[in-house]
């Protein structure tokens, strides 16, 4: 099984309050991420050996929450400030061959029998600043845009995509609505604030507990104040290195 997650990762943080239930990743600028215990499962509920899962820094999952793979082509990729619920599940394939007369796994039965190879999904990846609510269940090869809401207990379908900034529930999940206006939607793209380290979000709190939805005009006002603070702080420190 191979994790792997930011740069300034800087160790795990044993002795966190929350270590009982998580494994709580540290970095170096103050951020953590959460993985609950048992979080990567195999078809034998077991510890997988084989497999690839990305994490960025702010991101964490609830307690209860798995991702389940069947062989090392799988793949779940993880963006910055990420906040998934509990009892969520990450079912990167499953599949079995519909196309042969049977779609059961002789090969389990032993004694030389064989079945077609299952076919297999994409990767599946959540980019950044998602919400995902509890009990969600994610199918392979889907792609969550950033900025998106994952109403609880809805299920994604195989291959499933998103709209940036979309708000999407039920079973299979559609889109319910946008969280902002399109303009709001294209400015907050464009300030990609989570590409950003952690002591400039602290220097900007203020500007995040702001509401853009109430007036267009004064959201856009607030997004340019936020870009002109990441132009000082790339010319300040030479980019936004972590």
């Amino acid at each position: 099984m191979q994790i792997s997650t930011e740069t300034n990762f800087s160790g795990v943080a044993e002795n966190h309050p929350w270590s009982a239930q998580f494994t709580v990743l540290g970095y170096a600028d103050g951020a953590i991420s959460t993985l609950p215990h048992q979080f990567f499962r195999n078809w034998l509920d077991q510890e997988p050996e084989s497999g690839h899962f990305y994490i960025g820094r702010g991101s964490c999952f609830g307690v209860g929450s798995l991702v389940k793979y069947d062989s090392g082509q799988q793949s779940l990729c993880v963006g910055r400030y990420v906040a998934g619920g509990s009892r969520l599940s990450f079912i990167l394939n499953g599949q079995h061959e519909m196309r042969t007369i049977s779609t059961y796994m002789l090969s389990i039965l032993g004694g030389g029998l064989k079945n077609a190879p299952p076919p297999q999904y994409a990767d599946t990846v959540i980019k950044n600043d998602v919400w995902i609510g509890d009990e969600v269940m994610v199918l392979g090869g889907s792609v969550i845009e950033n900025g998106c809401v994952i109403g609880a207990r809805s299920l994604l379908p195989p291959n499933f995509r998103s709209e940036p900034y979309g708000i999407y529930a039920g079973s299979p999940a559609r889109l319910i609505r946008y969280r902002f206006t399109e303009k709001v939607r294209a400015a907050l793209l464009e300030l990609a604030w989570w590409e950003m380290p952690l002591p400039w979000v602290r220097n900007n709190n203020a500007m995040f507990m702001e509401d853009l939805c109430a007036d267009e005009a004064k959201a856009l006002l607030v997004i340019d104040i936020l870009k002109s603070s990441r132009r000082q702080w790339e010319a300040e420190h030479g980019g936004v290195a972590d």
